[in-house]
């Protein structure tokens, strides 16, 4: 008799490699899980590699959540050069010697692009607009704006500015950078923003994203890790990392997830999403404070 292959529910930190889309991943996981339910966590481009979070089977409803959690980048951003797509994946557009640009105007210039911050994001990203995708828009030539957005640049730092010469003859100058934003923010536009307001235009040639909310680099494995063994972090120890935790009591826990609408402490008020755990630490539900009541966003129990 064979035995049914079963996947645990849970979440798996991948560390993407560059070249690949969020899909492409996703579609690995799929052959190594043995799975069709596995999705992703917010998406990473192709060029950038690093920590992709991945949903397996029940753990998919938790991802929704998890995308809107804070991230941690590692970059380098080259001053001295535009190019059509924000970053090194596309044509540059134009070069301007940068040698004359000084670390005081660097870094005034990434104190204006700190804090909470309007942001334009970058044509080729996957931002719809009127239904269709921005990067689909400008692959076809068509002339569009897309609307600036609140995002928050907790931290923008500049470790080292390595003057280089580009290919084409040009002095450009390469930061290493690291910034710490709120889900939604582009480190292309980051990279082009920083460059138009030198006066010299600037991309992004590098970038490893090293935390999505609680979980970082270290945690993570390669595709080919992955491969030779699938490590799952339990959906309970995944949701208890990420969100913050309500243990409830037997007669609490069995009217939740019987769709009992269960009064909140006030302490969770405003927080967003919260885990629910019973007794024996069995992760219940996901909740939402409302109006002092505790709003099911998923239940698991």
């Amino acid at each position: 008799m064979t035995q049914k292959h079963t996947t645990p529910d849970g979440l798996v930190i991948v560390d993407k490699p560059s070249g690949f889309t969020s899909h492409d991943v996703v579609a690995k996981m799929r052959g190594i899980a043995r799975t069709r339910r596995v999705g992703h966590a917010g998406t990473l481009d192709p060029m950038a590699t690093g920590v992709l979070v991945l949903g397996v089977e029940r753990a998919t409803k938790l991802l929704g959540h998890l995308a809107l959690t804070e991230k941690e980048y590692l970059g380098t951003i080259r001053i001295g050069q535009d190019t059509v797509t924000d970053d090194a994946e596309g044509e540059i557009i134009s070069s301007t010697d940068a040698s004359g640009v000084t670390r005081q105007a660097i870094d005034a210039g990434v104190a204006v692009l700190t804090g909470a911050i309007m942001q334009v994001p970058s044509k080729v990203s996957a931002i719809k607009i009127d239904g269709v995708r921005s990067y689909k828009r400008a692959r076809e030539g068509e002339e569009f704006d897309i609307p600036a957005r609140p995002v928050t640049v907790s931290s923008f730092t500049v470790y080292d500015v390595r003057p280089a010469v580009a290919e084409n003859g040009t002095p450009v100058l390469d930061l290493v950078v690291s910034v710490v934003c709120s889900s939604g923010t582009y480190i292309r536009a980051l990279a082009r923003d920083l460059g138009a307001g030198l006066g010299v235009g600037g991309h992004l040639t590098v970038l490893r994203r090293t935390r999505v909310g609680p979980y970082k680099l270290d945690a993570a494995r390669t595709l080919d890790r992955l491969q030779q063994e699938l490590t799952v972090l339990p959906i309970a120890e995944a949701a208890a990392a990420a969100f913050p935790r309500w243990d409830v009591d037997a007669r609490r826990a069995r009217l939740l997830t019987n769709g009992v609408r269960l009064e909140m402490p006030g302490e969770y008020a405003g927080t967003g999403p919260v885990a629910v755990f019973d007794p024996e630490g069995t992760f219940l539900a996901l909740v939402e404070e409302h109006r002092g009541k505790a709003k099911s966003l998923s239940v698991f129990g």
